[in-house]
């Protein structure tokens, strides 16, 4: 397939950054930081984002939702990169309906994805308990009682887990942490007796949650897919939450470079731009190039879960281990090629470098996807 939008995609991105433009600069998520905003994005936004048919980009149009599958959902994504928009997207849009599109039985989905895909409902996905994500470390214990479950252990670093009314939480029905096997995924309501969310405020100025759960009750239908074999699912749930982070950082790397090359044009020193020294030149070039090579791997991982969604395991890997590297130089050289200007809270590119460093830590950092890769091939 080749790695160009079509003509329709084209016309989404186009639609997307306008608005978000308009509608999210850079200046509203400034805005959220100053006032500590508890919620972390801005809800009215949110519903427009919903009434324009973003919430349901990935789901069928049976249930109410656009059903423009992951390339559309990467676009809006690289878009709201561009411009910091805080906003439950990659919590509810892209994690939340693809676990429920993928592997919910039908009631489920009646019952979840017309509310999804209208905004109503909002949808977190709980997996990493340490500092480092690895999910089959899992720990969170869910045992059997009568017909259903108790589930007890806790999850950090759930992001849009404080606001969220419903918990996608991947628990421990059987096996030892470490093994993948064993997983079942869960869907339980947020105001659940024995669940307790933490807000926790992330140095990217969005918010998640540590969330606790003390013998919280679950029954046979709260259960997504097979108990006990879930692991396979939760990974394929992952991989469209990295490949929707990885364009994320593509967009916010883009924007980061422009305003850099923007800056290098337009200071001067010793009488002559910035942009005029060799130097620089070989820089931007470089960094030119590996958002190119960036921006070709992520396409390509979102068209194949589109098209193979079960084999786009180790394309998903490569991009949000290309896309961790690359959108981390970009943030880095443009701080620095910005000089004292970029170190001040009065610019934003200081705001970029912040977003991908947390972006880039969430479901596995470059060492992790590489690592990750080198064993699918067989080192």
């Amino acid at each position: 397939m080749p790695l160009v939008l079509t003509e329709e995609q084209e016309m989404l991105r186009d639609a997307a950054r306008g608005f978000l433009d308009e509608k999210a600069p850079v200046s509203a998520l400034r805005k959220l930081r100053d006032s500590d905003d508890a919620t972390g994005f801005d809800r009215d936004l949110w519903k427009e984002m919903a009434e324009m048919g973003w919430a349901g980009i990935l789901v069928e149009e049976e249930y109410g939702g656009a059903d423009f599958g992951f390339v559309g959902a990467g676009i809006l994504s690289e878009e709201m990169g561009r411009t910091l928009t805080a906003s439950p997207f990659l919590s509810t849009s892209i994690l939340a309906a693809t676990a429920l599109k993928k592997i919910a039985a039908s009631s489920q989905k009646e019952e979840h994805l017309p509310k999804l895909a209208a905004g109503a409902t909002l949808y977190a996905l709980a997996v990493d308990e340490g500092r480092k994500h690895a999910p089959s470390k899992t720990a969170l214990f869910a045992e059997k009682a009568g017909n259903g479950f108790k589930l007890s252990g806790a999850k950090t670093f759930v992001a849009d887990g404080h606001v969220a009314d419903k918990i996608i939480v991947a628990a421990r029905t059987a096996g030892a942490p470490g093994e993948e096997a064993g997983l079942t995924l869960f869907l339980i309501d947020a105001s659940a007796k024995g669940l307790t969310s933490n807000r926790t405020i992330m140095v990217d100025n969005r918010n998640a949650a540590r969330i606790e759960f003390d013998a919280v009750e679950a029954t046979g239908g709260d259960v997504l897919g097979e108990v006990d074999g879930g692991y396979l699912a939760l990974e394929g749930v992952l991989n469209a939450g990295r490949a929707g982070l990885a364009a994320e950082m593509s967009g916010a790397s883009q924007q980061a470079f422009s305003m850099t090359l923007d800056y290098l044009r337009e200071r001067k020193q010793f009488g002559q731009s910035l942009g005029s020294f060799q130097a620089l030149q070989h820089r931007a070039a470089h960094l030119y190039s590996e958002i190119e090579m960036m921006k070709s791997a992520i396409l390509k991982a979102l068209q194949d879960l589109d098209a193979h969604y079960g084999m786009a395991g180790p394309i998903c890997t490569l991009a949000k281990a290309k896309a961790g590297e690359v959108a981390k130089l970009a943030a880095i050289e443009a701080v620095q090629l910005h000089g004292g200007i970029g170190m001040t809270d009065e610019f934003d590119i200081g705001f970029y470098l912040k977003r991908i460093r947390v972006a880039q830590e969430m479901f596995g950092d470059s060492a992790f996807h590489a690592d990750r890769l080198a064993q699918m091939r067989g080192y």
